[in-house]
């Protein structure tokens, strides 16, 4: 792990390549896993508070759901999340466009009907964030579906990190993320200096 500025980082940000292709995904990540997404308590408060706002570009099933149960539910492992369709898989915010799952809060976003662009957690994803005592600990998170943003990734050579440069900006601010490329860059020299570059790992 390196430590910079209250965050302990994973190595396997710089190390690790990764750019979403939703082409080949379909947003699998917005309908895919046991629970939703991860939401702070005043993102919770404010995706309740702006709902009548967001709700016209949400399906009926998912307006449906969220009318049932509220915009967020606590899971089974006692986390706060965004409610899902019918208790399952898919996100009730979810849209789809040709085929291809977003986010509908996004969409409400970038048509300039609310101020909230979208869960932290959505935002920074594959980056899994734990709240430690000290520091926020930034740790890549590997899932099967993503196996495309991997190799899209490797063929762009983009690290993770970088790849959520918007998303790392809204989190930490400017500073944070121009430092975080000094040490990327340090990082790197460090790497290349123990004998032939590394291949990075996929």
């Amino acid at each position: 792990m390196i430590e910079h500025r209250g965050t302990l980082i994973s190595e396997d940000l710089f190390d690790k390549r990764f750019v979403c292709d939703l082409n080949a995904c379909k947003g699998a990540c917005c309908v895919a896993g046991e629970s939703g997404a991860p939401l702070e308590k005043d993102e919770a408060v404010l995706l309740k508070k702006l709902w009548p706002k967001i709700k016209p570009y949400i399906p009926e099933k998912g307006q449906r759901a969220i009318e049932a149960h509220g915009v967020s539910e606590v899971d089974d492992d006692g986390d706060l999340v965004t409610t899902l369709v019918e208790g399952r898989g898919e996100c009730a915010f979810t849209i789809f466009e040709n085929g291809i799952a977003l986010c509908g809060i996004e969409k409400a976003w970038k048509d300039g009907a609310v101020p909230f662009r979208k869960p932290i957690s959505c935002h920074l994803y594959p980056i899994r964030v734990v709240k430690l005592a000290e520091h926020d600990g930034l740790n890549y998170h590997k899932w099967p579906i993503c196996k495309p943003a991997c190799t899209c990734g490797a063929k762009l050579d983009v690290p993770v990190f970088r790849f959520l440069k918007d998303a790392l900006t809204r989190a930490y601010g400017k500073d944070w993320y121009d430092e975080l490329e000094e040490v990327y860059a340090a990082w790197t020299a460090s790497e290349h200096s123990r004998g032939p570059a590394r291949s990075a790992k996929r």
